[in-house]
């Protein structure tokens, strides 16, 4: 398989073509905690606010949080004006939680821990806490992707635990669980290349080689989910916990 790749920006490609992805998880969780017109939540690692967008379809009043300025301004562009919503480009504690019945970090790292914990000291009793990451490797298509990165950088996913390692960080026990179906499918091979660079998962490879020759071994790794159509389809399980602040 040969194809010419156009550079991307990295935040846009977020936005335009990998977020979506995500959006079953998304509506999972806002129907689990029934998200509405009293809600008050707040995003952290928000990227560019698909997640609050859709929370803020539902009638909630939601805030954002990320580290990447040119996301946090995707995220400002798609949030209407005037109700209430607002989006800072910063770390979580520069926001905190005691105004939000719902936190999520539908997109957990491993150093969240610190950071969920400074959010977790002021948020009031009862405020629910999400966290949500991949499922199991073998029930994760994707899987096969991520290790052009663990081969080129020693890089490794998270262990399945690492959600409740989290959690537990921040002084909180899940109280309940689930599991959903987020395939990833994109128009063509080129999309697919663009969609996976845009998650970070391969910057430190990109690092210790070049862009040209992580994007030609994700390529590869992406044979056998091209279709006869030209498009790209991975089916992939993620992961969620739902916690309660004491």
């Amino acid at each position: 398989m040969t194809s010419t790749l156009v550079r991307h920006d990295p935040a846009r490609d977020w936005a335009e073509i990998q977020e979506r992805m995500l959006v079953p998880l998304y509506e999972a969780v806002y129907d689990r905690l029934d998200v509405g017109p009293r809600t008050r939540v707040l995003g952290l690692g928000c990227g560019s606010g698909l997640a609050l967008l859709m929370a803020a379809s539902r009638g909630a009043r939601v805030t954002g949080v990320d580290g990447d300025h040119a996301r946090v301004e995707l995220a400002r562009e798609r949030l209407p004006e005037g109700e209430g919503h607002s989006v800072v480009a910063g770390a979580p504690a520069d926001v905190g939680g005691s105004a939000h019945d719902v936190v999520t970090a539908f997109h957990t790292s491993a150093g969240l821990g610190p950071e969920l914990a400074a959010v977790t000291r002021t948020a009031a009793s009862g405020t629910a806490i999400v966290l949500a990451g991949w499922g199991p490797p073998e029930r994760c298509a994707t899987a096969s992707v991520l290790r052009v990165a663990a081969r080129l950088t020693g890089w490794r996913p998270a262990p399945r635990d690492a959600l409740e390692d989290v959690m537990a960080y921040a002084g909180l026990r899940p109280d309940g669980s689930g599991r959903v179906s987020c395939p990833f499918g994109y128009a063509d091979p080129d999309s697919a290349v663009r969609g996976l660079l845009s998650t970070g998962d391969f910057d430190a490879a990109i690092r210790a080689t070049d862009v040209s020759q992580v994007e030609k071994e994700i390529m590869e790794a992406l044979d056998p989910y091209v279709r006869r159509d030209g498009t790209v389809w991975m089916p992939n399980v993620f992961r969620y916990l739902i916690a309660r602040v004491p």
